[in-house]
């Protein structure tokens, strides 16, 4: 067979064409997709893991509101680069309470999988309000209203956990009726720092590839 001229025919042939990309891509998703419909590994959380408390997923959805999601990402590749910088690579069980996921697309800053535990609270509170008083070359934005913003100002962290134990949270009814009080006092940056300090905690002495 002439691979050349197949080539030229298809290149001219717009039916062939399309066919020939849908073909290529179909092929494309089954690799991707076949292991995560045949495999269960993704409905199994990971060993330690928990759905964050009220006060985290209080500063999950701030963090989502604030599109921090749009520099950094909460995947780290099974790449012996990524390992060293950013610690075990990332498992399907970390994700199983995520709604929505947030591995994100794009590395403006680093990724976050496992940034809980790496610095202290105080620090992030300055990283927030300030980010170049502790990294001279940061070009991340300051958030400072977050520090004066009360934490749940509208009310809905109980109808927040209540729709995510609907979808299978093992959220029970006294940690949802504690929410509030657990809120109480708190800003939204609190919040956040709490979120963050929550990340990655479950692969806390995953072994490296």
């Amino acid at each position: 067979m002439n691979w050349v001229s197949l080539h030229h025919r298809i290149e001219r042939n717009a039916g062939l064409l399309i066919f020939g990309i849908l073909l290529v891509s179909s092929i494309g998703g089954m690799v991707q997709l076949l292991p995560i419909v045949t495999g269960d590994s993704h409905a199994h959380p990971a060993p330690g893991l928990r759905p964050p408390t009220a006060l985290e997923l209080e500063g999950r959805d701030l963090y989502i509101r604030e599109s921090c999601g749009v520099c950094h990402t909460q995947q780290i590749r099974p790449l012996l680069a990524e390992v060293k910088r950013y610690g075990p690579y990332s498992r399907s069980g970390e994700f199983a309470w995520d709604r929505p996921f947030l591995w994100g697309s794009k590395r403006t800053g680093p990724d976050l999988a496992r940034i809980g535990g790496r610095y202290t609270d105080e620090w992030h509170r300055l990283h927030l309000l300030d980010p170049r008083s502790v990294v001279p070359a940061s070009i991340m934005p300051a958030y400072p209203w977050l520090a004066e913003h009360r934490a749940d100002r509208h009310g809905t962290i109980q109808a927040r956990m209540r729709t995510l134990a609907r979808l299978g949270h093992p959220y029970t009814d006294e940690q949802i009726a504690a929410a509030p009080g657990a809120l109480d006092g708190r800003t939204e940056l609190d919040a956040v720092i709490a979120y963050l300090q929550s990340l990655g905690g479950s692969m806390k002495g995953a072994p490296q590839p």
